[in-house]
């Protein structure tokens, strides 16, 4: 252990995950058999949608004479949460060479769904479909997620040793510590050298950080001892009463967690989409052609382009796929008394709409039946999902993050209140997004995205973090519905990571091996 090698650089600060990607594994039951003498010899196909087409991305192997198959092909595909990542995955009984499609390849049966809702649903099972839609059989083929991003943490470890042997001839030894990890195969990998610490016997070494990617294959429970002794092999063999050339101790370790957004989601994190609508005055006359809520069949307004294309990432998130949907800056029945925040579908005990295409209908119900007026006030909506974020925030477990998408077409008129409303919510598991329609000058409303500062309340207080995106929908108007979703929710994966992190609340499927452990051994 003596010596002045060089060591590689310690690794302070852990790297921020790359690109998350995802493994997806395949099996399906009770497939169509297709050949008169034995089993079908079933594959399947991976097809992803871009650009309006389906593209073949991968294939299976074949699984000779089955219609139970377990696929051992693993797919693996970049995983975007603002975007419909739609995906299609095709079965056939093989007739091929080594798997190869050919032309004589039965179709067994088809499945269609998001990335988004594998992730979100982390094992999904579903019916397979003929041509037409229609059933077959009962065939299902069944997906299973794995996030493989590779970084869910890292650990600080610290040693240091007593009685080491004396090595050198006019001065102590000068040690330094190489810690290796054993692979499956029995091979050995070198993790980390410290420093060498000179002319000292006992000597205690700087702690330092390894990934447990690096350590341990993010595999937490294989051993780790906290004690061992210094063997030298040769004075074994030649001392009857030799015991160890010193001993290594483990003194202290730290688990830091570093969970990613798919993390979350894979253990069972929901997100909530509360849509609320801008009813004021200065949206025009909806029966006129140029109101930003006229409502043309032919044409969607600005308003449902943009409910439509968040709504429908939003969407594959929630279990329930039901929207709250709230309105604000209209006068409404049966008293005409200006509301902030008001259902739209006029329902106050239950404001949620049954997936997008029903928050759209109530949106189209709602406008002949209130009278747009003003002013453009925001806080109150804001307020009133941090209260059910509050709610939620009491539980103590990463169960249900709320984003509120706010459409509106012009600057607020409650600054001072929607400043204080936002920075009391960047203490709640909830973000803020706030699309802005038509051609309004939006300058003052880039002060509460918080991308060039920190935003304050007016007393000064300042947000604990980032919760709010603008976008001027002008800026994306000829864009594609997948486009402008990205530039809209391109930040809340950050955003929800940071606040679980802040929260020390770890992924609902990990709440049992939280936290830091402390010095600990394993046999």
């Amino acid at each position: 252990m003596s010596g002045d090698s060089e060591r590689p650089a310690a690794p302070g600060v852990v790297p921020a995950p790359c690109a998350s990607k995802v493994e997806l594994r395949l099996s399906c039951r009770h497939l169509l058999d297709r050949d008169p003498l034995t089993k079908s010899d079933p594959s399947v196909v991976l097809l992803q949608q871009a650009q309006g087409q389906w593209l073949q991305v991968d294939r299976t192997e074949v699984v000779k004479s089955s219609l139970h198959p377990v696929f051992s092909k693993v797919f693996t595909i970049d995983y975007y949460f603002e975007e419909v990542q739609k995906l299609r995955f095709e079965v056939f009984d093989t007739h091929g060479p080594s798997g190869l499609s050919c032309q004589d390849d039965d179709f067994l049966g088809g499945m269609e769904c998001t990335l988004g809702q594998i992730v979100a649903q982390k094992k999904m099972t579903r019916p397979l479909l003929l041509r037409f839609g229609r059933n077959a059989g009962k065939s299902t083929i069944t997906v299973i997620a794995e996030d493989i991003s590779g970084n869910n943490g890292y650990v600080e470890l610290s040693f240091q040793a007593r009685k080491l042997d004396d090595k050198d001839l006019f001065s102590k030894s000068d040690p330094f510590l190489e810690l290796y990890r054993v692979n499956n195969d029995g091979s050995e990998q070198l993790v980390y050298r410290t420093e060498v610490v000179k002319n000292n016997l006992n000597p205690v070494w700087e702690p330092f950080k390894v990934s447990l990617n690096s350590l341990c294959s993010c595999e937490e429970t294989r051993p780790l001892k906290a004690q061992w002794d210094c063997v030298n092999a040769k004075y074994k063999q030649k001392k009857r009463n030799y015991k160890n050339s010193g001993v290594v101790i483990l003194a202290d370790l730290k688990l830091h967690r570093v969970h990613s957004f798919l993390d979350y989601i894979m253990g069972g994190c929901q997100i909530h989409c509360t849509v609320a609508i801008d009813f004021t005055a200065s949206n025009g006359d909806p029966r006129n052609s140029c109101s930003l809520h006229h409502i043309n069949p032919y044409q969607p307004n600005e308003y449902l382009r943009a409910l439509v294309a968040v709504g429908e990432v939003c969407q594959d998130y929630d279990s329930d796929k039901r929207f709250s949907a709230l309105g604000f800056g209209a006068r409404i029945p049966p008293k005409y008394e200006v509301s902030h925040d008001f259902a739209i579908n006029f329902n106050p005990e239950d404001d949620e709409c049954e997936g997008i295409q029903g928050v759209v209908e109530a949106y189209q119900n709602c406008l002949p039946k209130v009278q747009l007026y003003g002013p453009t006030n925001v806080a109150p909506i804001i307020s009133k999902v941090a209260g059910m974020a509050a709610a939620e925030e009491r539980t103590q477990e990463a169960s249900k993050y709320y984003i509120l998408l706010i459409l509106t077409d012009g600057v607020v008129t409650d600054m001072s209140d929607t400043r204080e409303a936002i920075v009391r919510a960047s203490h709640l598991p909830m973000s803020v997004i706030i699309v802005g329609v038509g051609n309004a000058d939006f300058t003052d409303m880039q002060i509460l995205d918080g991308d060039d500062g920190v935003l304050r309340s007016p007393r000064g207080e300042p947000a604990l973090r980032d919760i709010v995106q603008f976008v001027p929908f002008r800026e994306l108007k000829n864009a594609s519905p997948a486009a402008l979703a990205k530039c809209v929710l391109a930040e809340v994966p950050k955003q929800v990571v940071e606040y679980y992190s802040h929260k020390e609340l770890p992924p609902r499927s990990l709440g049992a091996h939280s936290g830091e452990a402390g010095p600990s051994s394993a046999p």
